[in-house]
C-alpha cells in the first residue's frame, strides 16, 4: 500500500515538472527572452529546461520536455513564420532532435559522473578550449570586416562578450562549482549540441539546398554554409546553456 502511494507521489513529481519545464520552454518561445539572434537566424535557450528536467528527473521527463518544445517549434513555424519556417514543418526537424535533447543529456550526466574528475576534466577543456579557439576565430573574422565597412560595432562586442561569459565559466567550472559541477557543464554543453546537430543535420539532409539558398548562402557549398551556421548558433547556445543550466542544477543540489 505504502508502495503504491510512493510509485503515485513519483509520477505526480515527475508530471509537475514535466509540465513547469515545458511551460518555461513555451514562454521563452512566446517572449524575446527564448532566443539570440545570429545573423539570418536564431539561436535559442529554449532547450535549457529540457536539460534541466534529464539531469534533475532522468531521461523519460528529459524526453516529455523535450516533446514539448519540439511541438511548440512546430506550431510556431505555422504561426510566426519566417523565411526558414517550412523546414520545421516535418516533425524530424522540429521534433525529434528535441526528444533527443533529453535522453543524451541525462546519459552524457550519468556517464561522466561514472567516469570520475579527471575524464570530465580533459572533457571540460577540449569543449571550453573548441569554443574559445571558434569565438576567438570569429572575431579576428569581425575585425577585419569591420574595419572593411563591411559590419557593425555591435557584432564585435557580442562576440567580446561571449569569449568573456566563456572565460567566466571555464573559471567558475574549476573554482567555484567543484568536482560535482563537472558533469553538469558538461551535459548543458552536449545536450545544446545534439539540438544544433541534430535540427542542422536532418536540414541538410532533407532540405540542405533549399535551406542554404533561403538564407542567402552559396547552394554550391551546402555543407560549409549548414556547418557555419550551426557554429554561429551553437557556440552561443552552448556558452548561455552551460551557464544557466550550471547555476540551476547546483542550486537545486544543494536544497535537496
Amino acid at each position: 500500500m505504502n508502495n503504491g502511494k510512493k510509485e503515485r507521489a513519483l509520477s505526480t513529481r515527475k508530471m509537475a515538472i514535466i509540465g513547469v519545464l515545458g511551460g518555461i520552454s513555451m514562454l521563452l518561445g512566446l517572449t524575446p527572452l527564448g532566443f539570440i539572434p545570429v545573423g539570418p537566424t536564431n539561436a535559442t535557450i529554449m532547450h535549457i529546461p529540457v536539460i534541466i528536467g534529464a539531469i534533475i528527473e532522468g531521461p523519460i521527463v528529459g524526453a516529455m520536455v523535450g516533446l514539448i518544445f519540439g511541438i511548440f517549434s512546430l506550431i510556431r513555424a505555422f504561426t510566426a513564420p519566417t523565411v526558414i519556417s517550412p523546414v520545421f514543418y516535418n516533425p524530424l526537424v522540429s521534433i525529434l532532435p528535441r526528444v533527443l535533447i533529453g535522453i543524451s543529456a541525462f546519459y552524457s550526466y550519468a556517464l561522466f559522473k561514472r567516469l570520475g574528475r579527471k575524464t570530465s576534466k580533459v572533457t571540460l577543456v577540449l569543449i571550453w578550449g573548441g569554443t574559445l579557439y571558434f569565438l576567438t576565430r570569429t572575431l579576428m573574422s569581425q575585425i577585419n570586416k569591420y574595419t572593411q565597412g563591411d559590419l557593425g560595432i555591435w557584432s564585435l562586442f557580442l562576440t567580446l562578450g561571449l569569449i568573456i561569459l566563456a572565460i567566466l565559466i571555464g573559471i567558475l567550472s574549476y573554482k567555484k562549482l567543484k568536482n560535482q559541477a563537472l558533469e553538469v557543464v558538461i551535459s548543458a554543453a552536449l545536450g545544446t549540441l545534439t539540438n544544433t546537430v541534430g535540427v542542422l543535420g536532418m536540414v541538410y539532409i532533407l532540405y540542405g539546398r533549399w535551406f542554404v539558398e533561403k538564407i542567402g548562402g552559396d547552394i554550391t557549398k551546402v555543407g560549409k554554409a549548414i556547418i557555419g551556421v550551426g557554429i554561429a548558433n551553437g557556440i552561443p547556445e552552448t556558452i548561455v546553456a552551460m551557464l544557466i543550466v550550471t547555476s540551476v542544477v547546483m542550486a537545486i543540489k544543494k536544497k535537496v
